[in-house]
């Protein structure tokens, strides 16, 4: 019982970092979008991209992303997703050590 209980507090605690990492970066690449797309409406393509060619533009500007999200709510969710990752890590802390007390206890 105590073995299916540590697995399972290891396992919860690898899933909860790997999706906190996730949304980490999806929220940092959301907002390196958005910088972008901004500074690309901003400035224009001449002043971002001087020394790129016509077709290395054309293509470039097709590959940006339009902003729809807020920057408030990709910062929201980098927030969220490090106290995520933040409590994931304690999770597997305490399923180690748990593991340690038995291992120690059992020697």
């Amino acid at each position: 019982m105590i073995d299916n209980n540590i697995n399972s507090a290891i396992v919860s605690g690898q899933l909860g970092l790997q999706r906190a990492s996730d949304g980490i970066t999806t929220a940092s690449v959301n907002i390196a979008q958005k910088s972008a797309q901004s500074t690309l409406e901003t400035d224009g393509v001449g002043a971002v991209l001087a020394n790129a060619s016509v077709s290395g533009l054309s293509t470039l500007k097709q590959t940006l992303p339009s902003a729809t999200d807020t920057f408030t709510s990709d910062l929201l969710s980098l927030q969220i997703n490090s106290l995520n990752a933040q409590a994931s890590a304690k999770v597997l802390d305490t399923a180690y050590d748990a593991v340690g007390t038995i291992i120690d206890t059992l020697a």
